[in-house]
């Protein structure tokens, strides 16, 4: 048994349950280029954890009500089909050096794509809090929201997002929340996280029997990241309900920009660059972005004007995080 995957997996699956993000996104890049996991075998043993760790905060959304079972059903109409032709895809390029190097490539554009999404999602929010603290937004509704679904869109958000997680393991939880947030913009951010966590159920479940079927699966891979991981989904969870997701999202979205950068063969000098570069600007821009919005520079200024926390056990909501 391997205890340095095993404390890893640990650690990622505490992201996961703090945030509900990070699984693939980090799982895979994590076996490739720390442990020198060949990228076929990696995104396989990823699927396999991550099926397993999903459920732990579905369920909890599921117990209160925040999950719009109408959305996860048309997902899952486009995603799970689609996710075994991405098995597929990859199956037909052969299993050679050809196949490594596509999702080598793949993985990388779509660690790029999330760590985008992860920013676009923290302004939308930013904006949707802003609207509502002046006023210019109509105030939510006291239950769950009423929704109207749109198959077609939806079905397509579903099936773009299960073709990604077949061929890179990465998207369940990040690519297609971002699709949620622009397709459906009156959901409640508790209702957002708990569809997402419950669409990706299926989802990675597909992808999943399809790497095993005809991906690489290591066994001896996949049980040290189950060991670890799924204790690490139960502690972040739990975490969820005292700890800033925001500052573990920031965190993310950085570690998926450096692993992009080193995934897509950007020489070591350059990347360099590229993220000392992001840590100078992005800080300040984004502080003048709260600002413009009528927020305080610092979300720690913020945090000392709110009013105490609701005790009522709900699961945590996205507006205080970012």
């Amino acid at each position: 048994m391997d205890l340095a995957l095993t404390a890893a997996a640990f650690g990622i699956g505490i992201v996961v349950g703090l945030t509900g993000m990070g699984g693939g996104a980090l799982m895979t890049p994590v076996l490739v280029l720390f442990f020198n996991v060949p990228p076929l075998t990696a995104v396989s043993s990823d699927l396999v954890a991550s099926a397993v760790m999903k459920p732990v905060g579905s369920v909890v959304h599921l117990r209160h009500g925040t999950v719009n079972l109408r959305l996860v059903g048309w997902l899952a109409l486009g995603s799970v089909p689609s996710a075994f032709v991405g098995v597929l895809i990859l199956r037909a390029l052969g299993d050679g050096e050809r196949v490594q190097s596509v999702i080598t490539v793949a993985l990388g554009v779509a660690l790029l794509v999330t760590a985008l999404g992860l920013t676009v999602r923290a302004y939308i929010r930013l904006v949707e809090r802003a609207r509502k603290k002046d006023g210019r937004a109509a105030p939510l509704p006291a239950g769950p929201p009423v929704v109207t679904p749109k198959p077609l869109p939806t079905i397509a958000l579903g099936a773009l997002g299960g073709l990604v997680v077949g061929m890179t393991s990465v998207g369940s939880g990040s690519l297609i929340i971002i699709g949620l947030m622009l397709l459906y913009p009156g959901l409640k951010a508790s209702q957002l996280v708990g569809t997402d966590l419950l669409q990706a159920v299926p989802l990675v479940t597909s992808a999943a029997i399809g790497h095993a079927l005809f991906g690489d699966l290591d066994l001896l891979i996949t049980a040290p990241l189950l060991l670890g991981s799924i204790p690490g989904v139960w502690i972040g969870a739990h975490l969820s309900a005292r700890l800033r997701g925001g500052w573990v999202r920031r965190a993310l979205a950085f570690v998926l920009l450096a692993s992009a950068l080193k995934l897509l063969g950007m020489p070591n000098a350059q990347a360099a660059m590229v993220l000392l570069g992001t840590l100078l600007v992005a800080p300040p821009l984004w502080m003048a972005v709260r600002i413009r919005h009528g927020f305080p520079a610092l979300a720690t200024r913020e945090d000392r004007r709110r009013p105490p926390e609701d005790s009522r056990g709900q699961p945590p909501t996205l507006e205080a995080a970012e």
